[in-house]
């Protein structure tokens, strides 16, 4: 598909808004799920997809033919979502909504498996939304986008062995996050008696 990606980009760039649209309908999902990881808020999410492509399109003349699109695409997203991360200052939204773009086993779960999967999916988007950008982008581009060690780093513009660092501070921050919120749950019980 990357071929028939480049051709689109090349007729998008002489003015085809029906080969950019093509682009557009290719990336909305990964750009969505990148940005929903990010920014914890679907609303947000669309905003960003929207805001990527624009200026994707504005940018159009500056893609370099030997990186890949995807990481590029990917790269104009996770720049936008941390500089809105930035302007938040903390202020951390809570997750309200399944993201659109969500792919579903061919078993249908059972109303208490699909419970307990939303659970464990809220806990964990509430646990990355906690870490620091620099940390949390190369953790949902890995883990939510399975992007390689080298994909990252192009996306992040970083060195790999930067990418394989900052992977390993998050997840170490993740740990000690729910490390303290399991001693801070405890502590209630353990007064009690």
């Amino acid at each position: 598909m990357e071929h028939q990606e480049l051709i689109w980009l090349e007729q998008a760039r002489r003015g085809d808004l029906t080969a950019f649209t093509y682009l557009v309908a290719a990336y909305q999902g990964p750009v969505f799920n990148l940005a929903y990881r990010m920014l914890g808020n679907a609303v947000e999410a669309e905003d960003a997809v929207q805001e990527t492509f624009l200026r994707m399109y504005t940018k159009l003349h500056t893609y370099q033919p030997e990186r890949k699109l995807s990481s590029w695409v990917l790269a104009i997203a996770s720049h936008y979502c941390i500089d809105r991360l930035r302007r938040r200052r903390g202020n951390w939204l809570s997750l309200d909504e399944e993201p659109v773009a969500m792919v579903t086993p061919s078993r249908t779960p059972g109303p208490e498996e699909q419970a307990q999967r939303s659970e464990t999916r809220n806990e964990v988007q509430r646990l990355v939304e906690q870490l620091e950008p620099a940390y949390r982008t190369p953790l949902v581009l890995r883990y939510w986008h399975d992007l390689s060690y080298a994909e990252i780093a192009a996306v992040m513009g970083l060195t790999v062995q930067a990418v394989k660092s900052r992977l390993h501070r998050a997840r170490k921050q993740l740990f000690e996050v729910s490390k303290t919120e399991i001693a801070l749950v405890m502590a209630p019980a353990a007064v009690a008696r």
